[in-house]
């Protein structure tokens, strides 16, 4: 999770579910839903090759198929999903499921469409971006655009990722990842074509005075 500061409505007596939870789970989560992977493989594959087992406290895991959640209407007050959506096959029905079980309040965190076109791992399935004026979720499947196209681009620099050369994107977090806190249902919304899935451009900020001056002696030191 990039920016878990977003996270500023749950109540103290909130009943939180947390999907996907990775290796990280969020310390504020009571229940988690994890989907039921069918090999140890796949599991490792979509939290991104990270063998580290999750720490859940003694709180209740439940495994699910994919499709609809196991749980009631309205059973949580908050949910929590953290880069869990670029991965479903259906974000109709997932986005359907999260407004369902929480009363339409939580948090949802993703890879922006930059980032995608950078690394496109293969376990993103959707390029996804909340307009909030709308209080619509976007998405367009990656395999209904020419990313593929692109794949030597894409893997040249997922092997700089392996080498340690996460900086670009850990630097400028607002132009690589979006997270949104909710507090009403929102609509899901699959879209043609990416021009409203790509971040404005004024969210590029000028390096500061300090950055140039620390980049330019590291450039000059050849570090």
């Amino acid at each position: 999770m990039f920016f878990p500061e977003k996270i500023r409505s749950v109540r103290p007596g909130d009943r939180v579910l947390e999907i996907g939870p990775g290796s990280n789970p969020h310390p504020r989560s009571d229940v988690f839903l994890e989907l039921a992977f069918d090999a140890d493989q796949a599991r490792l594959k979509q939290r991104g090759g990270t063998p580290d087992e999750p720490d859940f406290g003694g709180k209740p895991v439940v495994h699910y198929d994919g499709s609809v959640f196991p749980f009631a209407d309205a059973e949580f007050d908050y949910v929590i999903c953290s880069h869990v959506i670029e991965h479903v096959e259906n974000p109709e029905l997932f986005v359907n499921e999260i407004n369902r079980v929480s009363g339409g309040r939580g948090y949802i965190e993703y890879p922006l469409i930059t980032y995608e076109y950078l690394y496109s791992f293969d376990v993103h399935l959707n390029f996804v971006k909340f307009d909030e004026s709308c209080n619509v979720l976007r998405y367009i499947p990656k395999r209904a655009t020419g990313l593929a196209e692109f794949s030597a681009v894409c893997a040249f620099f997922n092997a700089t990722l392996a080498q340690g050369w996460d900086d670009l994107t850990a630097s400028n977090k607002k132009l690589f990842f979006e997270g949104f806190e909710f507090v009403r249902p929102f609509a899901v919304e699959r879209m043609t074509g990416i021009d409203t899935l790509v971040p404005p451009p004024a969210l590029i900020e000028r390096k500061k005075p300090l950055r140039w001056f620390i980049v330019a002696c590291l450039n000059k030191l050849r570090l």
